[in-house]
């Protein structure tokens, strides 16, 4: 009897310590480019609200077919608003900077792009090529808020360095261009 109830409760242990790993993992997207694959872990413990935001445009597809529009070796290659021909995608009303969130802008993380605005960000991101400790959060002061990161690459970062190192134009007003389209084909959910 004793037996019987001590194979239960290590039964019953042992399912709810799966359970809770289960509910405590980060959540991985798969980002395929024209230059390989990169997986990242997503962190909505410390930024749900960049966290929800990034995953409703990867679940709605809005990634898919948008490229990498700036690349700056040593800093950051940054893409998610613009498709080929230089359109913006349709995007969701800004959200909430979340840049006090304790991460910082370290090599390989992702962060979301804003204007000088504190709470523009909407759908671009950006994957540090390095570490930006002058992105970080400093103070709640429009010039020292900072850049919020909400996840890091698990994966690819040969895939981020082959990008960051590509040569770079000028094109339709912008800088830091890629010479060749590097294409965010998509972005899903890893199960």
């Amino acid at each position: 009897m004793l037996k019987g109830l001590f194979s239960i409760v290590l039964m019953l242990g042992l399912l709810l310590s799966f359970s809770f790993k289960g509910e405590a993992a980060n959540v991985k997207v798969l980002m395929k480019t024209s230059m390989g694959d990169i997986t990242i872990e997503l962190y909505p413990d410390k930024a749900p609200i960049s966290v929800k935001n990034f995953l409703s445009y990867v679940d709605e597809k809005k990634y898919d077919g948008t490229i990498f529009h700036r690349v700056i070796k040593g800093f950051m290659i940054q893409g998610g608003g613009l498709t080929p021909d230089f359109h913006g995608i349709p995007t969701k009303p800004a959200i909430k900077n979340e840049a006090a969130n304790g991460l910082k802008n370290k090599r390989g993380t992702i962060a979301m792009a804003r204007t000088n605005v504190v709470d523009s960000a909407t759908c671009q991101f950006f994957i540090n090529h390095a570490d930006n400790a002058f992105l970080d959060h400093r103070d709640n002061t429009p010039e020292g808020f900072g850049y919020c990161v909400f996840g890091k690459v698990v994966k690819g970062m040969d895939v981020v360095d082959a990008i960051a190192n590509v040569k770079t134009m000028m094109k339709r007003g912008r800088q830091d261009v890629p010479r060749e389209t590097i294409t965010i084909i998509s972005v899903s959910r890893i199960e």
